[in-house]
């Protein structure tokens, strides 16, 4: 390679979301991880009353309600009728849990990333809404942890981040999931 063909080939920059390396891609897998843990974990503890924020006693196979206390104990916001209204009915019981488990399960997977970004962010703009952080006297009163993990749920599944170190690939290959791309 000439001198001048060297300097040209080194000058060559992706453009950007033309590349990912494969330390992100690592990185984006180890977090996608994580994340899907936080919501499978809050699924176990909901369900089983592990004693970390849910006890025993009030743990869903034991006939408590996942979702009376928090929506129940809602203060503030435009919508704290409704998220009384809603608190303990089986409906917001089974949609949450059903939500918890199938975000945290796909994550963790890394398969229909689509379908759990969607979920997630919904999920988490809905409990952004109940806790009202506006006024609840949060220490950032917009960008909550609520925000982040539903920001983090698009990221993974616009970088296709189950590919690395999870199913992507072969969920991919699917023939419902190629008849039905959403489903990626």
């Amino acid at each position: 390679m000439t001198t001048a063909a060297h300097a040209h080939q080194l000058e060559k920059v992706e453009a950007p979301g033309a590349m990912l390396t494969k330390a992100a891609a690592k990185t984006l897998a180890v977090l996608r991880v994580a994340t899907g843990f936080v919501f499978l974990w809050a699924f176990l503890d909901k369900t089983f009353g592990f004693g970390y924020a849910t006890p025993s006693a009030k743990a869903w196979i034991n006939g408590g309600s996942p979702t009376k206390g928090f929506l129940s104990s809602v203060e503030v916001g435009p919508l704290k009728g409704f998220f009384h209204d809603i608190a303990g009915t089986p409906f917001a019981n089974w949609s949450f849990m059903i939500g918890l488990l199938g975000i945290g399960l796909a994550l963790i997977l890394g398969i229909g990333l689509r379908v759990a970004a969607g979920a997630g962010a919904l999920m988490m703009a809905f409990m952004w809404l109940a806790e009202w952080p506006l006024a609840s006297g949060s220490s950032n009163p917009i960008v909550d942890y609520h925000v982040v993990y539903g920001l983090a749920a698009i990221v993974f599944a616009l970088t296709y981040a189950g590919q690395t170190w999870g199913l992507g690939k072969i969920w991919a290959k699917l023939p419902i999931v190629q008849k039905n791309r959403w489903l990626i």
